[in-house]
């Protein structure tokens, strides 16, 4: 089976490095690219065709929740996980598109390979 394609999205360097070593270190999962806001997530996303991004809630400009939403009703829709160092009470999530929301604190390989398996149950 092929590896999860994953972009990660966050405009702080050291959160993208820690979430590309989580993801590094999960068998099965390859990071394809990083952005560092949502605009330039959607146009790597569009080149690169992730089946995951691992999405910030806040980013300047289009925040990760919009930015998420813009996601879902592309033609190639990733899954999307939301990350934040917030409380997931702290967002209204409904209706942004996310399969999940991690906090960044709780974030490891085995919660990384839970996100995917359940938004994808059949891969």
């Amino acid at each position: 089976m092929a590896d999860v394609r994953v972009v990660i999205v966050d405009d702080q360097e050291p959160y993208r490095r820690a979430m590309t070593a989580v993801v590094e270190e999960t068998e099965g999962f390859v990071v394809v690219a990083s952005a560092t806001s949502g605009e330039e997530s959607l146009g790597a996303v569009a080149r690169l065709r992730p089946d995951l991004v691992l999405m910030d809630v806040h980013l300047p400009g289009l925040d990760g929740i919009a930015t998420s939403r813009l996601l879902i009703e592309a033609p190639y829709r990733p899954v999307v996980v939301l990350l934040s160092t917030y409380d997931e009470d702290q967002f209204d999530l409904a209706d942004s598109g996310a399969s999940s929301y991690v906090a960044k604190a709780t974030f490891g390989p085995d919660r990384l390979s839970e996100a995917w398996e359940n938004a994808v149950p059949t891969h």
